[in-house]
């Protein structure tokens, strides 16, 4: 949608219908283990697949993962069927075909979300922050995942060691020859960079504070995820899935006093307000 701008009719997503089936491993291994009895190929996910030509396990792993779709799909509409839920996956589906695609606004601090970035040294954040820039801008270039560029553990070594010339780059782990033939020197360009910043201008953790609830909605959230406690082993579906913590703060702001109220708050499906409007209502007229 966002690159070709591509709509589409319908969607079916298995890991939607395997939640309302009270699944909590939604990944397709499992779903296809469970239901059809099928076990995937070993993963290949982490193989670079540029290089030609793909070997047969690669091949067969890409085969798996769609030969078996028709088959799961056909199942999982049964047991939805068998459950009563079969309406409430067809409207989650139906809105995930007709949803936007989000923006992706870059963070210049999602560098601090690499576990061990914390415990650097300012300087050593100011390299890795440099590095990560660098990451996004070369798997940009060949459209790649950053991970296939280099892991985050790989640049946190690099940042952490402050190598100055490619022999000691490239005696980091992590560091391939094909990483260091293709982007060596890049990433000591990088690294020279964040050598070079004035004091000033090495990095400043942000300082997060949290936003102010009104105490009236602090209630009705209270009341809310007290009923969801509740609502959650009547149903049977997990407390995400059933009232996802986003809705409960759309809910408490709106503040619904009929079902119709309740309807008109963005993200509550039709399903929510036919089977559990009334008792939610109940929770928030509650004393």
């Amino acid at each position: 949608k966002r690159r070709y701008g591509l709509t589409f009719a319908s969607v079916f997503d298995t890991a939607i219908a395997g939640r309302f089936l009270g699944g909590r491993a939604l990944g397709l291994d499992v779903l296809l283990d469970t239901y059809l009895g099928v076990t995937l190929p070993p993963s290949r996910q982490k193989d670079d697949w540029s290089q030609r030509p793909l070997s047969p396990a690669q091949l067969a792993y890409a085969a798996a993962d769609v030969q078996h779709l028709f088959a799961l799909k056909a199942r999982l509409l049964e047991e939805l069927d068998k459950v009563g839920r079969l309406s409430w996956v067809e409207e989650e589906c139906a809105a995930l075909a007709a949803q936007s695609p989000p923006e992706r606004p870059v963070d210049p601090d999602a560098w601090l979300g690499a576990r061990g970035a914390r415990d650097l040294p300012l300087r050593g954040m100011a390299v890795l922050r440099e590095l990560w820039v660098l990451r996004e801008q070369l798997a940009r270039a060949v459209d790649r995942p950053p991970f296939k560029i280099l892991n985050e553990d790989t640049l946190l070594r690099v940042a952490q060691s402050l190598p100055r010339d490619l022999a000691t780059l490239g005696a980091l782990p992590g560091v391939t020859p094909r990483v260091l033939g293709r982007w060596g020197g890049s990433l000591l360009e990088a690294v020279e960079r964040a050598l070079a910043l004035d004091d000033r201008e090495l990095p400043v953790l942000p300082r997060h504070t949290r936003p102010s609830i009104p105490g009236a909605m602090s209630r009705r959230i209270d009341k809310l995820r007290r009923w969801r406690a509740s609502a959650t082993e009547q149903v049977g579906l997990e407390p995400g899935v059933l009232l996802p913590n986003r809705l409960i703060t759309a809910i408490a702001e709106a503040a619904p006093r009929t079902l119709e109220d309740l309807a008109r708050v963005e993200g509550v499906r039709r399903w929510r307000v036919e089977t559990l409007g009334d008792g939610l209502l109940a929770a928030l007229g509650a004393p």
